[in-house]
């Protein structure tokens, strides 16, 4: 099974969640592309730029 997406924060759901670990939406998808693992969300750049306040993997692109 294709790893589930938030829809609107982007990240990575595991298949036993049925609500965002962040967020707390249930908006998911499997139409997804690309992502980025954030360790540390204060020192990275990445974050700063996705607007990213927690550490995780997230998708890059989603539709």
């Amino acid at each position: 099974m294709a790893e589930r997406v938030c829809k609107d924060c982007h990240r990575l759901i595991k298949e036993k969640y049925t609500a965002c670990e962040d967020c707390k939406s249930t908006t998911f998808t499997t139409d997804w592309s690309g992502y980025v693992v954030i360790i540390d969300p204060l020192k990275s750049q990445i974050a700063k730029k996705l607007n990213i306040k927690l550490a995780g993997s997230y998708a890059l692109k989603v539709r």
